[in-house]
Formats: structure tokens, C-alpha cells, sequence
């Protein structure tokens, strides 16, 4: 390729489809503030009623969870180190069945607006507390690099003032989200998958045709050493192998969709257990289908440049503007399609931006407001409306960091695994060990947490070799451009780099022992890393807080560290803890037993008693205790009707 995008390329068909998009996001936001649905409560405002079906759920699971990080990251991030990042499928796969059986049939029978209020429930306040602002920080910095990603896109291809269209990206998306709650992200996240997906696409077809079919695409990605996809090296250093990225990304998503307030928002807004577990499951396959089409834009993205890198080259100022960049080079000659490539752009930030916001307000009124405050509901909903606005303009401002980070994809995933991973650990410590208790939670955590931290801010200080990252090469040999530079002009001639020549050199010849070993460590096992910390050091602290009458309770040390049969007794602080039934997970709460049980009393032909999800939405029409009349025992729920 030779042509040079100009500024000036991006037309008025352009302007109008992305203007077309933002506008319809926000009258989605408008409709669902003004119509007879309304937002009367919070419940409303925060959770949409509880009525949410499964389809619009997991549409908006997929959109919020899939940013301009994907559109503009990912294949970027083929583009430099190859395919194996595909792999990361298996992990969601993994992801989606851990979601569903271990945290979604607690969350849901609990009936609550806020993760964390599961937190104080199993172990105290300051727990809760301390999770909740974790969340937070963690949120703030994540929204501001989705909200920077698509700013530097519409920058690279436009001209348009950068942080104009951070302002405008944030205003746009706290206006809809603030008005319209839950209800209105979730469908302008299902409007926005298409967007994402039509945008992947125009990339994808126009590339196969200019390169003359899928074969050559393929076979130039293979020459390039581009589908490296089955590399098993077991070392923790190597940055992405098909352990890293399937053992660390099963962590680090579950992080997300297993305990993250923005996305298990969503899956409790469902109308009965079913629709929240179809939910996850439904939105695996859109999860699946976008990430495939982000792996292969990267694929057409090399075939295209495999001859003359722009980034190489100078004719793009960082590696995040390639796709932009791509888009002008092969659209242009077609108005409107790259506005519809940069709308993808906005759809996934703004998706993801009104997700973050929604669940701000979420734990902020949950966790910090109504334990602490005598508000009416009227009071709490339009407290809601307000706090969405309040960080609708701290995320704009946090935007400014995200200028400060490396690649887009790495620097997204760091800060979800550093936070997200001691969080995981810490629900999975409550949920799978009846006998940890408040001071093993609050322990490992604290340990989880400095761990990452230590780790994390070692491998920004100390860079890894690139015997460690790999970067594959980028080549310019086939450039023949002559550029203005300083006010002289210079030629390009044949060079063949890679990405550690433009990054960093690796001068720093007396680096100490952990930079290369320590903090070498992959970023994808940074979560993984702080999940295990707090499980080990939070077990190990339970018991020996209790050890005093451990004799007494055997049962309570036996592997693995379960509590006897009935799950509700055990000790904590030397004395017998009993738990309120519900918070652990137990075998019926797993679809295996349940089938296992259908199966059985088909075979032999028992009725037995009625199933008790079906009896309670015989009687009440839903599935969730809460909207019920009904008393909890150590047993079975009893039902009043």
C-alpha cells in the first residue's frame, strides 16, 4: 500500500452515520426515561424491575464486555504477536460454565442490587466496604482508557480535537445512562453489538477482497509466523502461550463476569434463574463470534502491511492508530463505511462506559448510601440518577491517564486482573469454604491485593526482555515513500524491525534479579496470582483463628476445608459459627445434579416431590426467593401461599 490518509479523507456521509449512532443511543436513553415504563424506584433505575428477558441480557453482557479495547486492541495485538490470542476463546468457554455454577445461583437467590452486599452477609461490614471501594477504583481507571481508545481513533482519522471527543464521548453516555438506567443500557448495548460487528465485518470483506481471497490472507499470515497457535511452553514468563492464555484469561474473565458489579447487574435483572443462566450462555456465542472477527482483522491487518509497516514507517504515531489507519487506506474510496468503522469504535466505549457508570451508582447506593441514610425510595432513585452523572464526569477525567499507558489491550487487562483477581479470590473463599471466616477474608485479601500491586508496578518499571514477549517481525522492505520530516524530506529505505526497537531497547544492562524473573511474570497470570493469595493465606488465617476448638469440630479441617454435611456449622474466632443458609454453594445448585435428578427420576419412574423452581413460579410467577413469600430453613425454603 502507498496512499497516505489525510485528515481531511473522512467525508460527510462519514459524520452522518456516527452521528446517526450516537444519536440513536441517546434517544434509546430518552425513551426509556419518558415512556410509561419509567424509572419510579431504584429497583427500576438500577436493576430494571427484575424483568429483564435472556436475549437483551446477553447481548448487552457481550457489548459491555467487548469495548473499543476489542475493535481497536486486539487486532493490533495479532498483528505484532500473532494469533495465538485466539486461544482466549477456551478461556471464555471456561468462564461462561464457572459464572453460571458457582456465583449466578447464589447472587440470584439472594435477590441483591450490589456483589458486595454478599460480602457483608458472609463475613462483615468492613469487608464489604473495602470491596466496594476497590470496585470503584478499579471501574474509574478501566472506563477512562475504554473512553481514551475511541477518542484517539476518531483523532487518527478525522483531525478532531482529541479531547473533544472525550468530552463528547462521556457526555453523550452519561446522558442516556443517567435517564434511561438499566433498562436503556441494556438495549443500547444490543443496538451496539451490531455496530461492533458491522464495523469488524466492512474491515474483513473489503481486506479479502483486495488481497483476492481468504488462501492468501491465510497464507501470508502463515509466511509471517502469524498462526503460532499451539504453543505449550509451561513458563510463567512467556507472555502469551496456551497456558497463559487459557489458565490466566479463565481467571481474569471470571473476575469479570463471575463477581464484577457491571456484569452480574445484568444477570440478575432477569426474570427467573433460567433467563440469567441462558443469558451467559447466549451471550458466549456473540462473545465467540466477535472475538474471531477481531483475531482475523488482525490476520488481514498483516496482509495488508506485510511489506511496508506503518507503524515502522512513520506513518502512524503509535501502534493503537493502525486500525484506524487500515480503515482510510481501504475505505475511503466507499462514504460512510469508515464513520462506520470508527461508530464500532464509540459503540464499544459507550456500551462499556454505561455498563461502569450504572454499576457505580449501583454499589454507591447500595453500599454507601442506604445502609447509612434514611432515604425514601423516591429519594434513592433520584440519588441514583445523580450519582450516574457524578461519574459519568469522573471517568471523563480519568481519561486523561489512559493517554499515559502502553498498548490498549495490555494496559486494560493489567488493571482488571491487579484488582479483579483478589476480588475473585475473595468471593471464592466465601463461597466454596463455609469455614472461612471475616479475619481469613480480610487477610487474604490484603496479601492478594499487595501481591498484584508489587508485581504489577515492577513489570511497568522493568520491562520484560523480548526473548519473553516475542514480538514477531514488522517489516518495511517493500516502502518506497518519501515524508516530510521537520522541514526536510527523507526516504524510507528497506528495514525489518520489530516492536522492541521502537519501545524499548534493552540498555538497562544491571537489571536486578526479579526484574527478569519476578516481575518478567505474564500479565495474564497477575489475576490468577492474587485469586490464589487470598484463598491460601485466607484458609490458613480461618484456621487458626479457630484452632481452639478445632478438635471439637473436626470435620471443620477435613479436605477440603468443607464444613459437615448439613454446611451451616463450623467455627470462627472459637467459636461455632452458623451460617445463614444460602450463602455457599451447594450440589443443587449445580445443573449437573439437577439433571442427574431428572434423569434419575425418569428412569425410575418417580415423581417425587415438585421441583422447587417450578413450584415457586406456579405459585408466584418467579423463581427468586425474594419476590416471594417465603421463609428460609436450614432445609428447604417453606412456601406461604
Amino acid at each position: 500500500m502507498t496512499s497516505t490518509p489525510s485528515s481531511t479523507s473522512f467525508s460527510a456521509w462519514d459524520y452522518v452515520v456516527l452521528t446517526l449512532m450516537l444519536f440513536i443511543s441517546a434517544g434509546i436513553g430518552l425513551y426509556f426515561a419518558f415512556t410509561g415504563g419509567g424509572q419510579r424506584s431504584s429497583a427500576d433505575f438500577l436493576v430494571g424491575g427484575r424483568s429483564m428477558s435472556a436475549l437483551p441480557v446477553a447481548l448487552s453482557l457481550t457489548a459491555s464486555f467487548l469495548s473499543a479495547i476489542t475493535v481497536l486492541g486486539t487486532p493490533v495485538e495479532v498483528y505484532q504477536y500473532g494469533a495465538i490470542f485466539i486461544l482466549i476463546c477456551f478461556a471464555y468457554v471456561l468462564m461462561v460454565v464457572v459464572s453460571s455454577e458457582m456465583f449466578l445461583p447464589i447472587f440470584y437467590r439472594l435477590g441483591i442490587t450490589s456483589t458486595y452486599e454478599y460480602l457483608e452477609m458472609r463475613y462483615n461490614k468492613v469487608i464489604r466496604l473495602i470491596g466496594t471501594v476497590l470496585f470503584i477504583i478499579q471501574t474509574v481507571l478501566y472506563t477512562g482508557l475504554v473512553i481514551y481508545a475511541p477518542a484517539l481513533a476518531l483523532n487518527q482519522v478525522t483531525g478532531v480535537d482529541l479531547w473533544g471527543a472525550v468530552v463528547s464521548t462521556g457526555v453523550i453516555c452519561t446522558l442516556y445512562c443517567s435517564l434511561g438506567g438499566l433498562k436503556a443500557v441494556v438495549w443500547t448495548d444490543v443496538f451496539q453489538v451490531g455496530i461492533m460487528l458491522a464495523g469488524l465485518l466492512a474491515i474483513i470483506i473489503q481486506s479479502v477482497l483486495l488481497q483476492g481471497g481468504f488462501s492468501t490472507i491465510i497464507s501470508d499470515s502463515t509466511q509471517g509466523g502469524r498462526l503460532n497457535l499451539w504453543d505449550f511452553d509451561p513458563n510463567p514468563l512467556r507472555r502469551h502461550t496456551f497456558w497463559t492464555i487459557v489458565v490466566g484469561g479463565t481467571f481474569l474473565w471470571t473476575s469479570v463476569y463471575g463477581i464484577n458489579q457491571a456484569q452480574v447487574q445484568r444477570y440478575i435483572s432477569c426474570k427467573s434463574l433460567f433467563h440469567a443462566r441462558m443469558s451467559l450462555y447466549m451471550n458466549l456465542v456473540s462473545l465467540l463470534a466477535i472475538t474471531l472477527c477481531a483475531v482475523f482483522s488482525g490476520l488481514c491487518l498483516y496482509s495488508v502491511y506485510k511489506n511496508c509497516d506503518p507503524w515502522t514507517a512513520g506513518r502512524v504515531s503509535g501502534q493503537d492508530q493502525l486500525m484506524p489507519f487500515l480503515v482510510l487506506d481501504i475505505l475511503n474510496k466507499y462514504p460512510g463505511v469508515p464513520g462506520l468503522f470508527v461508530a464500532s469504535a464509540y459503540s464499544g466505549t459507550l456500551s462499556t462506559v454505561s455498563s461502569s457508570v450504572n454499576a457505580l451508582a449501583a454499589v454507591t447506593i447500595t453500599d454507601l448510601m442506604r445502609p447509612y441514610l434514611s432515604l425514601s425510595d423516591k429519594q434513592l432513585s433520584w440519588a441514583s440518577k445523580g450519582m450516574s452523572l457524578f461519574y459519568g464526569v469522573v471517568c471523563i477525567g480519568m481519561a486523561g491517564l489512559a493517554s499515559l499507558m502502553g498498548g490498549m489491550l495490555q494496559a486494560a487487562i493489567s488493571i482488571v486482573g491487579v484488582i479483579g483477581g483478589p476480588l475473585l479470590g475473595l468471593f471464592s473463599l466465601a463461597v466454596l469454604f463455609p469455614c472461612a471466616n471475616s479475619k481469613g477474608g480480610l487477610s487474604g485479601l490484603l496479601c492478594g491485593l499487595a501481591l498484584s500491586l508489587w508485581v504489577c508496578i515492577g513489570a511497568q518499571i522493568y520491562h520484560p526482555l523480548s526473548e519473553n514477549n516475542r514480538p514477531l517481525n514488522l517489516s518495511t522492505h517493500g516502502c518506497n515513500l518519501t515524508l516530510p520530516a521537520e522541514g526536510f524530506n527523507w526516504t524510507i529505505g528497506p528495514t525489518e524491525r520489530t516492536k522492541d526497537d521502537f519501545v524499548h531497547k534493552e540498555e538497562n544492562l544491571d537489571r536486578p534479579w526479579l526484574a527478569d524473573n519476578w516481575y518478567a511474570l505474564s500479565y495474564l497470570y497477575f489475576c490468577p496470582m492474587g485469586t490464589l493469595a487470598v484463598i491460601i493465606v485466607g484458609l490458613i488465617v480461618s484456621v487458626f483463628t479457630g484452632m481452639i476448638h478445632l478438635i471439637s469440630y473436626a470435620h471443620c479441617i477435613l479436605p477440603p476445608l468443607f464444613c459437615k454435611a448439613d454446611g451451616m456449622s463450623c467455627v470462627q474466632g472459637g467459636r461455632q459459627l452458623k451460617l445463614q443458609p444460602g450463602l455457599t454453594l451447594s450440589k443443587e445448585d449445580l445443573t449437573c445434579y439437577k439433571a442427574y435428578n431428572a434423569l434419575k427420576e425418569k428412569i425410575t419412574g418417580s415423581s417425587g416431590k415438585l421441583d422447587l423452581a417450578r413450584e415457586l413460579e406456579t405459585t408466584f410467577g418467579k423463581t427468586n426467593f425474594v419476590f416471594c413469600d417465603v421463609e428460609l430453613s436450614a432445609q428447604t425454603p417453606r412456601i406461604y401461599t
